[in-house]
């Protein structure tokens, strides 16, 4: 039998998985997103976009904590992304969209609430 803890202060571990899914690249991201981490997302970002692909899209879907760390990276990321390559980011719910909409970043940001809505936007024309 496995004990498990009560303690809900322990974050989820941070982590970025990429793949490739319908000529985009995808970074699915979890776990918490602050100074600490936003480092590993910039160069996820900066290695993804290296290999020239079509579309990068960045999933917060699975991030508990959204930091103006990770909000900058994303920003800059999106001033820096040259055509033909398109950036969204996914975000939806309290820890992510939230801040992004509270900041005003959403009219900065190509921002979708499902990784399927991001999908049929960038990879599409």
């Amino acid at each position: 039998m496995i004990e498990r803890s009560n303690d809900s202060a322990e974050p989820a571990p941070f982590e970025i998985a990429k793949r490739q899914v319908d000529g985009a690249m995808v970074l699915s991201v979890s776990g918490e997103v602050d100074m600490l981490s936003a480092p590993q997302l910039d160069e996820a970002i900066r290695s993804a976009l290296a290999d020239g692909p079509a579309a990068l899209i960045v999933d917060l879907t699975k991030v508990d904590f959204l930091a103006s760390a990770g909000m900058t990276i994303l920003v800059t990321a999106q001033a820096e992304v040259a055509p033909p390559t398109r950036f969204a980011v996914v975000a939806n719910g309290p820890a992510t969209s939230r801040p992004i909409k509270l900041t005003g970043l959403d009219g900065v940001l190509s921002m979708y609430s499902t990784l399927d809505t991001a999908l049929s936007r960038v990879t599409k024309g």
